[in-house]
């Protein structure tokens, strides 16, 4: 299958989600994947919500690219921030950089800055979008295109499933889509500043993301929810 075939595909999946889900978002976290959706979605005049989670650990990168997504397609990016007090107390109880300690306070640092916002951003929805692709982390091996969230309650469409790195830095060549200036640094996948690194060459993708531990621990909570610790 050529790029244009997969193009018109993800754009039939688009259109399918708005068609038989609608209100639906889409969570935008600005990687490259997520700047091909963004692109589609804003020519295509797609009746979707765009968000993102700003979990206040960001690198200057992503911020500078929230703001070029604002300048070049005039969508509204809606900004989701963490709750105040549940930072505070996860702060006051491990620290700033807690997270570094254990796999559990990872995933409840990762609880209050991202799936709580999360939650709260599709709270309402018939469907969310993600730029997932089965490629990229061995956690996502039996995703599927188009699922029930049983999490989250609301279909789950996730269009770039089978697409490659390949078929994504293609497309956003092609059509001349901003991305994020750190994947120039060798970071193929971006998350939070401080749980984020550069690969070297042979790497995988994701060898970059919590990189002091194990690959079948590497999600936050976003795709993976009913395993999220909920307390500390």
């Amino acid at each position: 299958m050529d790029l244009q075939q997969k193009i018109d595909q993800v754009v039939a999946v688009l259109q399918q989600a708005v068609s038989d889900f609608s209100p639906v978002c889409f969570a935008n976290s600005l990687g490259a994947e997520d700047m091909v959706l963004t692109d589609l979605i804003a020519k295509h005049h797609m009746d979707i919500e765009m968000f993102s989670l700003d979990t206040g650990r960001l690198p200057q990168a992503t911020y500078d690219l929230m703001q070029e997504v604002r300048k070049r397609y005039g969508i509204p990016l809606k900004i989701y921030f963490p709750d105040c007090t549940q930072v505070e107390e996860y702060v006051a109880q491990h620290g700033v950089n807690g997270f570094y300690d254990s796999v559990e306070l990872r995933k409840r640092c990762c609880f209050v800055r991202k799936v709580e916002p999360l939650r709260r951003a599709l709270r309402g929805k018939g469907a969310w979008i993600t730029g997932l692709r089965r490629d990229q982390a061995v956690t996502r091996g039996s995703m599927e295109v188009s699922s029930f969230d049983a999490d989250h309650g609301l279909q789950k469409f996730n269009p770039l499933l089978d697409w490659t790195n390949k078929d994504v830095w293609a497309y956003i060549r092609q059509n001349d889509v901003p991305y994020n200036k750190l994947h120039d640094q060798f970071y193929p996948s971006l998350g939070c500043a401080p749980c984020t690194r550069s690969v070297t060459a042979g790497e995988d993708i994701r060898a970059g993301r919590w990189w002091w531990e194990n690959p079948e621990d590497k999600e936050c909570g976003l795709h993976a929810a009913s395993r999220i610790l909920k307390r500390a």
